[in-house]
């Protein structure tokens, strides 16, 4: 065996050691019962994944993101396109994230990333939210219901926006950011600014090395008929998901000390 995979292998096993510790700690005032001729099952960690477009798979950093943690974690990537704090639960996205929760087999160490903004904003029709009443009550009650559920969960603000205006980048969704951060200060939960992050970056490229970051490039000149450009201002492309997975993985190992040894 070579230095790489011993030391490989001696990080997952440390990933698996120190999550199942920290959740066995935070359980110490409670026993533990088991049925007559019951092995304990070993305990995996598990990473699941919450949010819109911008961390779905394909249009977002998501599936990047699960690939950054070592093959012991269990990264689900239950993101969709479009769907904003209310019509995740109202499509019945949420009650399936539930399901895996509560399934007889399911680990014992479990994260839950939550990120929403994007489609929670003025002028998405009925996935629109309220950002003073209705989108602070969604994000709190899916802390509340994670955790019920046995997991940790952890908010995530959205990620920018690359809309530049006279050379300035906007951040339309830094309300949105705020709001969550401030639900996370409220609920003692882990808490990742990836708008605050993902903003400073976008910022500083300028537009045109933004503009790389989408999942094709700018169109030039007029489309053929019946031909859609995918460029725009918030999906990603394939270097905006590397880029933006490698941001979130960081702040994974700051937010959340116990699955730093579960990253690559």
């Amino acid at each position: 065996m070579n230095l790489r995979t011993f030391f490989s292998l001696a990080t997952a096993i440390a990933c698996t050691l120190v999550t199942t510790t920290a959740f066995a700690q935070s359980e110490s005032n409670m026993k533990e019962k088991s049925l007559p001729g019951h092995e304990p099952k070993a305990h995996a960690v598990r990473v699941i994944l919450v949010g819109d477009s911008t961390m779905a798979t394909r249009t977002g950093y998501g599936d990047a993101l699960c690939k950054r943690f070592l093959p012991t974690v269990d990264c689900v990537n239950l993101a969709r396109g479009g769907r904003s704090s209310k019509s995740f639960r109202v499509e019945g996205l949420w009650d399936g994230m539930l399901t895996l929760l509560k399934a007889p087999d399911a680990p014992r160490t479990t994260y839950v990333l939550i990120q929403f903004g994007h489609n929670d904003q003025p002028g998405k029709a009925e996935r629109t939210t309220d950002l003073a009443t209705e989108f602070p009550a969604n994000i709190a009650r899916y802390v509340d219901e994670a955790r019920a559920a046995g997991a940790t969960p952890v908010l995530v603000t959205p990620l920018t926006r690359r809309s530049f205006k006279d050379g300035v980048l906007q951040n339309d969704l830094r309300p949105w950011a705020e709001t969550t951060l401030r639900i996370a200060k409220e609920k003692a939960v882990p808490a990742i600014d990836l708008n605050a992050k993902s903003n400073a970056a976008v910022a500083a490229m300028g537009t045109a090395e933004a503009d790389t970051l989408a999942e094709e490039p700018p169109p030039k000149g007029e489309l053929p008929p019946g031909v859609k450009s995918r460029f725009d201002y918030t999906h990603l492309g394939e270097k905006g998901a590397a880029l933006f997975s490698k941001m979130m993985a960081q702040e994974i190992a700051q937010a959340v000390p116990a699955l730093a040894v579960c990253l690559r």
